[in-house]
């Protein structure tokens, strides 16, 4: 502190300071308010502080300072201060030295970067510059050796301006290499090298910029060739390739530009020459296609839609190639005879299980390999009657047909469709009489009721083997086998498997994580994954190949069963598969025979005359249509229940299935359905969320079975609630008309005595003259002694009144009856 300050007592300096200030207020009113002010606090350096120190900092340790130190501060505690400052200010100084030898080293490593990137380039130019000194020494004593020969068949006589002529036409192209090099010495961009040999760093190639687009070496020889064919006086020209090109009855521009190997920019040019505004995507027909394919020079090969199926070859095969087989055996017969149940004793499998109902509602395929080591396929089709149409296609892809007949219940209408499918098809039968095992069981009975059906087994000196077996116990299935496999071997089954694969498919449906997936049963060739195929309306390529059991297969050989994966659409069940070649032949086949299929419905569907068509529509006005939407889980259910559905009902009403496909219930058929008025009926199938909320919404009916006879019942019974009832009439009286009266506001009234039965007021009237019929109706009212009463009795008399009827006579007799609706239904 200073001398002054030493001799001042100790206090609070600076403190605050009290004064008056007078406020003035509106109307001349004042006010004196104390208040206190405070001074702000100057300090002043003194002289000899140490610059950047504080103002009242001391100087250093030594304690020779003259400034002022803060109030409180010790002598330790500013020593401290000073030395953190100090080596604050020493870590600022290694900061800045550090971040400047990092900035030096990146410096050096963008430099050392920059040179090895020119030296790269230097050497990729000297290397281009090698390269087309190179191809211009070769081009050089190319030109030389041409000339040398076209002197050298120059005649001796020719002209001195002939022989010069030469040298005066090659004269041109020597400067180009001298202006190149020129160009290159100077460091100037050279006109024909694309920018690939110029010295300048560009901001792509400083950033490292390896990525940007350059021209490739074919690239820049096509370019040298143009500027060596230019130099010598002209361009070449290619040789036209002439194509045969397959011209269908109709195609796009696009499709025959690519046909003819051309552009598609100058095949519109050549029609719009044509006077014919087409763009690539239209179509046009044969005979303008004709016209353009011969401006362009090529030849022109006219074919029909029908012939892209000319692909799928039909050829015969060599004797020498077949090889034997394993056969395909068939199970048919009634409902609950024991057909599956008879299969599964001889795979060891329960299928029966899994089926809804205990009836088999899909065609199964399965293989089984007997004691003996025979291969044998079997398929087993549904007996119930709608399934008519899969017992069919079963029957024409087999080899044997074993018919399955229950020993206690003998031949049933199924059994003998069954039979007559086998002998339409002439496909060999075994009978297997089943349940043999059962108390009722009566054999006899059955070979007794086959030969009413012109099938007579061996027991009773025919030639069909007949075994007695058991699917429960296991009795007589090696006879049954053992007669399976002596049959295949009369039958001297083959096939070529070294073809391409040709099968049938069995069944189909759309699953939901494996999509569209077909049972194919292999008939000849042999089928492998990534072959590409046709089936149907639909095609593919095979994806994947899964066996009977569960599991990959990489092939299979004839009479093998296989789920197919990889097709694009669902295909039919009874639908031939062909490989094809090429992805492109199965695509337009598969079109090809889509439109075919699309066309045959429409013409179906249409009817041909003005009288056919009013004919259709007084039977539509006349008979009343329950529409339905059907949805299955396969193809073959999907087919039995539409068919069993238009068996439903009569001449006065009839189901209509308005839409049937295959795979769950979604939205767009809920939307239809709401349009159409009709229910949704899933099989084995269920609708998904967004189906599940918009049939909530609308109020579509969404109805689901696991068994077709429930289906087809609930069905029956709808339509029959679109019957009109049956209007039953019950005799109840007679009544004699003795006099007619005529009453005042009434009109005529007929005094009648009831002859016979009874006389009701709600009851309907007729009017008899002579026993015909002149008037029918009902009674106006019914009176006895003025009282009107509700009925009366035979033997009493009352007066009767007609509605809207007056012409009554005495002798007149009264029938009087009621009505009975009774509800009919469909049988």
């Amino acid at each position: 502190m200073s001398d002054n300050d030493g001799k001042k007592t100790l206090g609070l300096r600076g403190g605050p300071r009290s004064g008056n200030v007078k406020q003035s207020f509106s109307h001349g009113r004042t006010k004196n308010v104390v208040v206190e002010t405070k001074r702000k606090r100057v300090v002043v350096p003194k002289p000899g502080a140490a610059p950047g120190a504080k103002p009242n900092a001391s100087v250093g340790a030594g304690g020779g300072s003259s400034a002022k130190r803060p109030a409180g501060i010790s002598d330790a505690e500013m020593e401290r201060r000073m030395k953190a400052l100090q080596a604050a200010k020493a870590r600022e100084a290694d900061d800045a030295a550090r971040r400047e030898a990092e900035e030096k080293a990146r410096a050096e490593e963008r430099a050392r970067q920059r040179a090895e990137k020119e030296a790269k380039e230097r050497e990729q130019r000297e290397a281009e510059e090698r390269l087309k000194a190179k191809a211009e020494e070769e081009e050089r004593k190319a030109r030389e050796a041409a000339e040398a020969a076209k002197r050298a068949a120059e005649p001796a006589a020719a002209p001195p301006a002939a022989k010069e002529a030469p040298r005066g036409r090659a004269a041109p192209a020597s400067p180009a290499p001298r202006k190149q090099e020129r160009d290159d010495r100077g460091g100037r961009k050279s006109r024909d090298d694309g920018g690939r040999r110029s010295g300048k760093l560009t901001l792509n190639q400083a950033l490292g910029g390896e990525g940007g687009r350059q021209k490739s070496m074919a690239a820049m020889k096509r370019k040298q060739e143009r500027a060596r064919q230019k130099a010598m006086g002209g361009t070449q020209q290619r040789e036209k390739v002439v194509r045969d090109v397959q011209l269908p009855e109709a195609i796009t521009v696009a499709e025959l530009a690519n046909r003819m190997t051309e552009k598609v920019a100058d095949v519109v040019k050549a029609l719009m020459t044509n006077g014919i505004m087409a763009t690539q995507n239209q179509t046009i027909d044969q005979d303008t296609a004709e016209l353009i394919i011969e401006e362009f020079g090529h030849k022109v090969t006219r074919v029909s839609d029908a012939d892209v199926e000319d692909v799928i070859k039909e050829a015969e095969d060599d004797a020498a190639d077949l090889k034997p087989r394993p056969p395909v055996i068939t199970i048919m017969g009634h409902v609950d005879h024991g057909k599956t149940s008879l299969l599964d004793a001889i795979r060891d499998a329960k299928v029966t299980a899994g089926e809804a109902g205990g009836i088999t509602q899909h065609i199964g395929a399965y293989q089984v390999t007997t004691d003996s080591g025979t291969v044998l396929s079997f398929l087993d089709t549904p007996g119930h009657a709608a399934f008519t149409s899969m017992r069919s296609r079963g029957a024409q892809v087999t080899d044997i047909v074993v018919l399955v007949v229950a020993a206690d219940d003998a031949v049933m209408p199924q059994t003998v469709e069954a039979i007559n499918h086998a002998k339409a098809a002439e496909v060999p039968m075994i009978v297997a009489i089943n349940k043999i095992d059962k108390p009722e069981a009566n054999p006899t009975k059955v070979r007794t009721d086959l030969l009413q059906h012109e099938v007579i087994v061996e027991e009773m000196s025919g030639d069909v083997q007949d075994v007695e077996v058991s699917a429960i116990s296991g009795q007589g299935l090696d006879e049954l086998l053992d007669a399976i496999a002596l049959q295949a071997e009369i039958l001297e089954l083959k096939a070529n498997p070294d073809r391409a694969a040709q099968g049938a498919v069995i069944e189909a449906q759309l699953d939901v994580g494996r999509g569209p997936v077909a049972t194919v049963l292999v008939q000849n060739g042999t089928l492998r994954q990534g072959d590409i195929f046709v089936v149907g309306e639909q095609y593919g390529k095979v994806r994947a190949l899964i066996n009977d059991k569960g599991d990959r297969v990489k092939e299979a050989g004839p009479s093998v069963p296989v789920e197919v994966l990889g097709l694009n659409g669902t295909p039919e069940a009874g639908d031939v598969l062909n490989v094809t070649d090429t992805e492109a032949q199965a695509r337009e086949i598969a079109e090809y025979r889509a439109n075919v299929a699309k066309e045959k419905r429409a013409a179906a569907g249409a009817a041909t005359t003005l009288e056919q068509l009013m004919q259709k529509a007084k039977d539509d006005e006349n008979v009343s249509e329950l529409p339905v939407l059907v949805k299955a889980d396969v193809q073959g259910s999907s087919e039995a229940i539409v068919q069993a559905l238009e068996k439903v009902g009569n001449d006065e009403v009839r189901v209509r299935v308005l839409h049937s496909g295959v795979g769950a219930i979604t939205e767009s058929d809920v939307g239809l359905a709401e349009a159409s008025g009709c229910p949704v009926i899933g099989f084995n199938v269920r609708a998904n969320a967004s189906a599940r909320n918009s049939a909530n919404q609308k109020g579509v009916e969404l109805r689901y079975y696991s068994v077709i006879y429930d289906l087809v019942d609930d069905v029956k019974a709808a339509a029959s609630g679109l019957l009109s009832n049956e209007v039953r009439e019950n005799f109840i009286g007679y009544a004699s008309i003795k006099e007619v009266f005529k009453v005042t506001g009434v009109g005529k009234v007929a005094g009648c005595l009831v002859t016979e039965g009874v006389a009701r007021r709600s009851a309907g009237v007729r009017l008899l003259r002579d026993d015909v019929v002149i008037h029918e109706g009902t009674l106006k009212t019914l009176k006895r002694f003025k009282d009107e009463v509700a009925e009366v009795q035979s033997g009493q008399e009352c007066g009767m009144a007609f509605e809207n009827y007056d012409d009554i006579r005495p002798g007149d007799v009264i029938e009087i009856f009621e009505r009975e609706e009774i509800e009919r239904t469909l049988s």
